[in-house]
């Protein structure tokens, strides 16, 4: 080979290295990126619809829930309301034998659609007995939560607790469609 083949050979050689470097660079690697970024928003979309094709089959059971759900609420008078809560409890320490020995409601008014109540309970009893309360409560249909529990014992045997609850209530204002 002469050298000036050669040299023409090095140069388109080096010519073609430097395109392909820059074609890659410049036209490979974006388009690349561009095609990934595509393939995941086209999952994030199938699943959306994936989604939205079980909610819709679900949409008759999840009204139900949230009717039920909604007439389980407190009223939103403040007084019939804690009249509801206190037969309620009135109720679940009869079913339990225990004794409440205090009930204070605080009332928050956190937002407009809705009302919250803070009880602190203060119950007493045997073991057995504040569990079937605390059960009562918490399987109770109204919308009430536990939010703490506070037990300490009366006597020195540990036959005797006292039950310290903060339970919560929900009393929606507006209802929804």
């Amino acid at each position: 080979m002469e050298i000036k083949n050669r040299q023409q050979f090095l140069v388109v050689l080096t010519i073609a290295v430097a395109a392909l470097f820059v074609g890659e660079r410049l036209i490979y690697e974006p388009l690349a990126n561009w095609w990934s970024a595509r393939s995941q928003a086209i999952a994030a979309l199938r699943k959306q619809v994936n989604d939205g094709k079980l909610l819709l089959q679900r949409e008759q059971a999840i009204r139900r829930h949230w009717d039920q759900m909604r007439t389980n609420t407190l009223s939103a008078d403040t007084s019939l309301a804690e009249q509801q809560v206190l037969k309620a409890f009135d109720n679940w320490s009869q079913e339990s034998n225990a004794s409440i020995t205090g009930l204070t409601p605080q009332w928050n008014n956190d937002a407009t659609n809705y009302l919250t109540v803070d009880w602190r309970v203060e119950a007493s009893g045997d073991l057995d007995t504040l569990a079937h309360f605390l059960y009562d409560i918490e399987k109770g249909p109204m919308a009430m939560k536990l939010e703490s529990v506070d037990l300490t014992a009366r006597d020195d045997t540990g036959q005797q607790f006292t039950l310290g609850l903060q339970v919560n209530g929900l009393a929606l204002t507006s209802l929804p469609k």
